[in-house]
C-alpha cells in the first residue's frame, strides 16, 4: 500500500490521445522514476471534444471517452501493482454550461422546479435563464429560418436545447416566449448573463456545493472510488471559486478524515494558507515562485530594467498597470458580474440610515473596492469577519477611498462586508469575495501579465512581476513555515511559461548585456519596423524561451496571437488586430531562422546559464520542504508557452529512452531519476529537516539540517567555488557556472 503522503508526484494530462489504457503501458516507466503516486487530471465526463477534462458535463458518471469506470479501476489496479497511488483532480466549483449536462438539460426543460435548479448557481429573480449561444441576433436568425422545434427540442443546427413540456408549437416566438431560458447573442455574455460563471468563461456555469444535496449529488461518486481504494488523494480545482472554501473542506474532509487534500491557492504575496483549513497544502506555485526569486540576480535586474524603459518608453509601474487592467476587465470581461454586484449592494443597503445610494454610486463603490482587493479574496462567511480579514478589508477600503468625491456609500459596503447582518447582505459578501479573485486572475495573470513585460520569468501564476527578487532571510523564513506535506511544482498545465523556459528567462538577469545585445539585432531586422518596441521586447524573451524546441516558429507565432489579444490593448479575441499579429509571428520567424543558421555568442551565453540554472531549480525542488509535482515530460528538457503550448502530447518512447542518451535532457532525465531516489531513501531526514536559504558570493543554496547531518544544494556562478562536504551530485555548465548537491561534512 503506498504512503498517503507521496514521496513525489507525476501531473498526467489526460484525453488528447492520452486515456486510461493507454496510460497504463506508461507505469513501470513512471514508477522506476522513483515517482508515488500519479496525479491525475480530471476524470469525469465532460463536454464532446474537450481537451482538457474541466468542463464536466456529469460528475456521478467517468469519462466513456477515458475508458469509463471499468478502465479507471483497471487503471487503478495497474497502478497498485507497480506501487502507485492516484491523486485525483476534483473541480467543485463549476460544470459546463451546455446542454450536454444532463442536469442542466433537466433545469432547461422544468425550470425552477427541476430537482436540479438548486444545483446552480443561477439568478432566476432576473427572469429566464440567458443561453448566449447564438452566433447573430435572435431577430437576425429568426429572420433567416435557423430555428425549428421538433421532439421537444428547439434546434438550430447541431445545437438542441429542451423545451418545457407542452409548449411545442407553430409559432416559434410564442414557443420561445414560454421557456424558462431566452436565447441570446454571444455578446450578451459580457453583461446580460444570469448564471455564475468560471472567471469570465461563459461556458462554465457555478455549482452551489454548499447545499448538502448538493454536495452529495456532485462528490457521491469522488467519494466511492476514495472508500474503495481506487483513489488516494484529492487536488480541489479553484478552492477559492466556493461560497465558503473552509466549510467545504471541513465537509469533505468528515467525509474522507484519512484522505490528504490538496488546495490550488495562488497566495499573493505574504499571504498564507488559513491554518483551520483541513489540507495536506497547496498544489505549489508559491513554491516555484520562491526558487524562481533565488536564482534571479538583482544587480542585472536593475540594468535590464533600464533598458526595458529606454527601449520601450513604458515608465508605469506593475502596480499601475495592474490598476489599469482591473478597470478594463471591469469595464468588458466581467460587466456582467460587476452589474449584479451593484443591484446586490442596493439590497444590502436597503433601509440603512447612513445613506440612501443611487445605481451610479453603489457601482463606483463597487468598482473601487474591487480594484483596491490585493488578494484573491476575503473568507467571511456564517458571520462577522475574522481579525485578518477585518484588517484585510480596512485597507482596501482605505485605499478605495482615494480620490472619491465621497466615500460614505464605500465605507457603508465596507461596515456590510465585515459584518453582515441580513440575508441581502450575506449575499452580497459572498458574491463579492467569489468576484474579486475572478477579477485579480483575469487582471494580473492574464491582462497585466502580458501588457507589463519586462521580465517575463516573474510574470507567471502565483508570481508577482514587481517582486521578482528575495532576500536570504525572507527565503530562510519561507522555507521554515513551509509544510513538509505541500506539493512542489515548476510546471503545470497552466503555467505561464515551462521550468526550463522561464529558467533561460532567469538567465536574462544574470546576462543583462547579452539580451540588449540580441535586441539590438532584433530591432535591425527589416520586419521588426512592422513590430513595436513593447512587443519586440515581449518577442524576444518569447523566442529565447521556445529556441531549440519542435516546431517554435509555429508555437511562438501562435503564441504571439494569444499574448496580443490577451493584453487588450490594440488586440482582442472579439476584434483580433490580425496585421499587427501576423508582423509580430513574421519577426518571430526571423528570429529564430537567424539564430538556428547562426547563433550569436549572447545567445548561447543565455542557453548555457538557463541550463545551470535550470538544474538549480531541478535540485532546490528536489530537496526544499514538500515533495516534488513532476509535470509530465518535465523529466526532459521542457521548453514551452502558455496553455496550449504547455499542453501538447508528450512522446513517451521518448522519455524512456532519454537517461541513456547525451544532451541536457538526458542529464536532466538522469538527475531526476537520481534525486527521486535519493528522496525514497532520505523521506525521514527531508520530512523533519531543518531548512534555510544561502545567497552570497556568488552563491545560492538551500541547506538542510537534522541532528548535527546536512544536506546542501547550490547553485554558483563559477566552477572552482569551493564546496564544504562530499558531493554526490554536479553539473558544470558551458558557461563555468555550477551546480551541486552535496552532503555537509558534520
Amino acid at each position: 500500500m503506498t504512503p498517503s503522503i507521496p514521496t513525489a508526484t507525476y501531473r498526467v494530462q489526460l484525453r488528447d490521445g492520452l486515456d486510461f489504457d493507454s496510460l497504463s503501458s506508461h507505469l513501470g516507466y513512471i514508477a522506476d522514476l522513483g515517482i508515488s503516486h500519479l496525479y491525475l487530471s480530471p476524470i469525469f465526463t465532460a463536454g464532446t471534444g474537450s481537451t482538457h477534462g474541466y468542463d464536466i458535463t456529469d460528475p456521478s458518471q467517468i469519462d466513456p471517452v477515458l475508458g469509463g469506470a471499468e478502465g479507471f479501476r483497471a487503471l487503478a489496479r495497474a497502478a497498485q501493482a507497480a506501487g502507485l497511488g492516484i491523486i485525483l483532480d476534483i473541480v467543485p466549483n463549476h460544470t459546463a454550461f451546455s446542454p450536454e449536462n444532463p442536469w442542466l438539460a433537466d433545469v432547461l426543460r422544468h425550470g425552477p422546479a427541476s430537482r436540479y435548479a438548486p444545483h446552480f448557481d443561477i439568478d432566476w429573480q432576473a427572469g429566464p435563464l440567458i443561453l448566449p449561444f447564438l452566433p447573430e441576433p435572435f431577430e437576425k436568425l429568426m429572420a433567416d429560418d435557423a430555428f425549428s422545434v421538433s421532439d421537444g427540442m428547439w434546434r438550430m443546427g447541431d445545437l438542441a436545447i429542451p423545451l418545457a413540456e407542452g409548449t411545442q408549437g407553430d409559432d416559434l416566438r410564442d414557443v420561445h416566449q414560454a421557456q424558462h431560458w431566452r436565447l441570446a447573442h454571444s455578446d450578451l455574455d459580457r453583461d446580460g448573463i444570469t448564471h455564475r460563471r468560471f472567471f469570465n468563461v461563459t461556458g462554465l456555469i457555478g455549482m452551489r456545493v454548499e447545499d448538502p444535496r448538493v454536495f452529495h449529488d456532485t462528490h457521491a461518486l469522488i467519494l466511492d472510488l476514495v472508500r474503495q481504494g481506487l483513489v488516494q488523494g484529492l487536488r480541489v480545482d479553484h478552492i477559492d471559486g466556493l461560497v465558503d472554501p473552509a466549510g467545504y473542506l471541513r465537509h469533505l474532509k468528515a467525509e474522507l478524515p484519512d484522505t490528504p487534500i490538496w488546495v490550488e491557492k495562488i497566495l499573493v504575496r505574504d499571504e498564507t494558507l488559513a491554518p483551520e483549513w483541513p489540507t495536506a497544502g497547496t498544489t505549489g506555485y508559491e513554491a516555484a515562485r520562491l526558487i524562481a526569486r533565488m536564482l534571479t540576480d538583482g544587480t542585472g535586474l536593475q540594468r535590464l530594467d533600464a533598458d526595458w524603459r529606454r527601449v520601450t518608453g513604458n515608465d508605469v509601474s506593475f502596480h499601475a498597470e495592474l490598476i489599469r487592467s482591473k478597470t478594463d476587465i471591469l469595464d468588458n470581461e466581467l460587466a456582467a458580474e460587476r452589474r449584479q454586484l451593484a443591484g446586490m449592494a442596493a439590497d444590502a443597503c436597503a433601509g440603512s440610515t447612513v445613506a440612501q445610494p443611487g445605481p451610479e454610486s453603489l457601482r463606483e463603490a463597487v468598482t473601487a473596492l474591487l480594484v483596491a482587493m490585493p488578494r484573491y479574496r476575503s473568507y467571511v462567511h456564517d458571520g462577522p469577519a475574522s481579525a485578518e480579514d477585518r484588517a484585510l478589508i480596512a485597507q482596501v477600503a482605505d485605499e478605495a477611498a482615494q480620490g472619491l468625491r465621497s466615500d460614505v456609500v464605500l465605507r457603508m459596503l465596507q461596515d456590510i462586508i465585515c459584518d453582515p447582518e441580513t440575508e441581502a447582505q450575506h449575499a452580497f459578501v459572498t458574491r463579492f469575495q467569489q468576484v474579486s479573485g475572478a477579477l485579480l486572475a483575469k487582471s494580473q495573470e492574464d491582462t497585466a501579465g502580458f501588457r507589463w513585460t519586462r521580465f517575463l520569468a516573474a510574470n507567471e501564476v502565483g508570481a508577482e512581476p514587481d517582486e521578482p527578487t528575495v532576500t536570504a532571510a525572507d527565503a530562510s523564513r519561507f522555507l521554515a513555515n513551509a509544510s513538509p506535506t505541500g506539493m512542489v511544482l515548476t510546471s503545470t498545465h497552466d503555467t505561464k511559461r515551462s521550468e526550463d523556459s522561464r529558467m533561460r528567462l532567469v538567465a536574462i538577469s544574470h546576462l543583462p548585456q547579452d539580451f540588449a545585445s540580441l535586441m539590438e539585432d532584433t530591432g535591425g531586422l527589416p520586419c521588426a519596423r512592422h513590430v513595436t518596441p513593447d512587443w519586440q521586447w515581449y518577442l524576444l524573451q518569447s523566442a529565447l524561451a521556445l529556441h531549440g524546441a519542435q516546431d517554435a516558429g509555429d508555437r511562438l507565432a501562435q503564441h504571439m496571437e494569444k499574448a496580443m489579444r490577451e493584453a487588450k490593448l490594440t488586440s482582442f479575441w472579439s476584434n483580433p488586430d490580425e496585421n499587427a499579429e501576423a508582423a509580430a509571428a513574421d519577426l518571430g520567424y526571423a528570429i529564430l531562422d537567424r539564430w538556428q543558421s547562426a547563433a550569436p555568442p549572447a545567445l548561447d551565453r543565455l542557453i548555457a546559464r538557463g541550463q545551470s540554472l535550470a538544474m538549480a531549480q531541478l535540485l532546490f525542488k528536489m530537496v526544499m520542504p514538500g515533495f516534488p509535482d513532476i509535470y509530465r515530460g518535465s523529466e526532459d528538457q521542457f521548453l514551452a508557452l502558455t496553455d496550449p503550448d504547455n499542453r501538447l502530447a508528450v512522446d513517451w518512447d521518448h522519455l524512456s529512452a532519454l537517461p541513456k542518451g547525451d544532451g541536457f535532457g538526458a542529464t536532466k532525465a538522469r538527475w531526476t531519476r537520481d534525486l527521486l531516489l535519493l528522496r525514497g531513501q532520505e523521506a525521514a531526514f527531508l520530512q523533519r529537516a531543518d531548512a534555510n536559504a544561502v545567497m552570497d558570493d556568488g552563491q545560492v543554496a538551500i541547506k538542510r539540517i537534522l541532528d548535527g547531518r546536512g544536506l546542501l544544494a547550490r547553485w554558483a556562478d563559477r566552477a572552482d567555488a569551493p564546496l564544504a562536504g562530499q558531493p554526490v551530485l554536479s553539473f558544470t555548465a558551458s558557461d563555468g557556472s555550477r551546480v551541486d548537491l552535496a552532503w555537509l561534512q558534520s
